[in-house]
This record gives C-alpha cells, sequence and structure tokens, in this order.
C-alpha cells in the first residue's frame, strides 16, 4: 500500500524576511504564518517579556525610557545570535527591524532622554543582518485601534489616540526614505492575512517573489 508523499513548503527567494508595521497591523500574526507555511525560523521580539512594557503604558511619561533600552538590549542580543546562525538557516522571519527601535524611542522619549539614549545605542555597535525583503503592513488607526481593542491585551486598551497618531506618522516618515533592502508595502487596512486563506495567498504569492527596490501592493477583496 502506497502513501502519498508528504508536500514540501512552498518556494521563497529570500532567506530573511522582515514582517513590520505600527502596534495592531497583524505583523506578528503574519510572521507566524508565514513562517509556519515556508517551515522558516521565526525570531519575535517577545513584547510581552519587556517588564516596563506595562507602566509605559499606563503612565508613558515615567515609563518610556526603560521600556525603550529594554527593547533595545533585547533586539541586539536576538540580532547577534542571528549573525551566529545564519549559516544554518534556509530561510528565517522577523517580526522587528533594528532601526525601528530609533524610531519608537524618537516617539516616546523626551529630548534629553533620546540623547542619553543615542550614546547608548551607539556604543553598543550594532551590526545588524541586512534583510532580503522587508514587508511593511499599512494601516489608518481606526483600524489599529479596533484591532487592538479585538485582541483584548489588556494594558493596550488605555492606548492613546494621539500617541498611535505620532506612531504611524513616524512610520510613514520612516519608510518612505528607506532603502537599505528591498520593500514591499501592503494596504492591511481592509484585508483579513490571518483568517482568509484567499487573502494570505495573495500575500504569499507577494512575499515569495524576488524583489529590488519599492513594490506596493493592495490585496483584491473577497
Amino acid at each position: 500500500m502506497s502513501t502519498a508523499p508528504a508536500s514540501s513548503p512552498p518556494a521563497c527567494a529570500h532567506r530573511h524576511v522582515v514582517i513590520e508595521g505600527p502596534i495592531g497591523v497583524g505583523k506578528t500574526s503574519l510572521a507566524r504564518k508565514l513562517a509556519l507555511l515556508y517551515g522558516a525560523d521565526l525570531v519575535l521580539e517577545r513584547a510581552e517579556e519587556n517588564p516596563f512594557l506595562e507602566r509605559f503604558y499606563r503612565s508613558p511619561r515615567t515609563g518610556a525610557f526603560p521600556a525603550q533600552l529594554h527593547f533595545l538590549f533585547q533586539r541586539v542580543r536576538q540580532l547577534r545570535q542571528l549573525r551566529q546562525s545564519d549559516l544554518f538557516s534556509p530561510l528565517r522571519i522577523t517580526d522587528f527591524l533594528l532601526e525601528k527601535d530609533r524610531l519608537f524611542a524618537r516617539v516616546t522619549l523626551d529630548d534629553e532622554e533620546y540623547a542619553l539614549y543615542e550614546q547608548v545605542y551607539e556604543r553598543l555597535a550594532i551590526d545588524a543582518p541586512v534583510p532580503d525583503l522587508v514587508v511593511y503592513l499599512q494601516a489608518p488607526v481606526e483600524v489599529l485601534q479596533d484591532r487592538i481593542a479585538r485582541r483584548g491585551i489588556r494594558y493596550e486598551q488605555g492606548m492613546e489616540r494621539e500617541y498611535l497618531d505620532r506612531l504611524v506618522d513616524a512610520y510613514t516618515r520612516f519608510f518612505h526614505l528607506y532603502d537599505a533592502a528591498p520593500l514591499l508595502i501592503v494596504n492591511a487596512a481592509d484585508i483579513d492575512f490571518i483568517g482568509n486563506d484567499a487573502h494570505f495567498a495573495q500575500l504569499e504569492t507577494e512575499v515569495s517573489r524576488p524583489r529590488r527596490g519599492r513594490h506596493y501592493f493592495n490585496p483584491f477583496r473577497g
């Protein structure tokens, strides 16, 4: 009695794919689903391990600096591990760029704190690996607020609209100038990549292609 061979994962033209975007846009869920499909190594920023994050959402003025430093040190450790294991992974998917850390720092810290943060950042002499593709998920603040409310993480529920406005604006400006790696900008406002298989298949096709430069993707709704 013969058995059908196990299906192999679909091909992807890249070895290191980064999923990015503001809080609530779905980057971690998408990174998980792509990694499962491709059989890839998955590296997540693990925000839940930051002991200062709840304090930041409760009191941004007093909690921002320790939360930001914790994320910086955490990401540096992870990226150093990526460097060490680079030869052994055919495909790796992460849900953060190191450069994103500076973006958040500029949004959350005052001028004196940011100057100190920059001193720490420079002293770390970080040599971050350059991804083969960055997928930037975009969505309006109203969509982010709805998704944050639906996922129900308690300490996120008091997040102020003004903070999200500044964060989305910072992401927009950052990726407007970003040219360190091929970039796929995705309109994620009205599409359910996680719950709708047809939507996910559209995006996976775009992610798997060889890329150079900057590209835009508006999925077909259906």
